[in-house]
């Protein structure tokens, strides 16, 4: 039952998420869920988990690329 349950929330997951809100995330939730079913045994606390943090590093690396990318327009400008 536990696992009919778990791929019918997997599913609608997957299916409401568009391909550019998963970035991050499935490396997270992998991560996160073998990490919460051997420290706890709730793996899907530690999949949630992980796919949060693995979204919020992925916006975090994305910006700093923006960044770089700005920056150097702004060096070229100045030559």
């Amino acid at each position: 039952m536990k696992t009919a349950i778990a791929s019918l929330v997997a599913a609608l997951a997957l299916a409401s998420a568009s391909p550019a809100d998963a970035m991050g995330c499935v490396k997270g939730a992998i991560v996160g869920g073998v990490a919460g079913h051997y420290a706890v045994h709730h793996g899907w606390i530690g999949a949630a988990a992980g796919c949060l943090y693995g979204r919020h590093r992925a916006k975090q690396q994305e910006k700093q690329q923006e960044q770089e990318r700005q920056n150097q327009a702004n060096d070229r400008g100045k030559v």
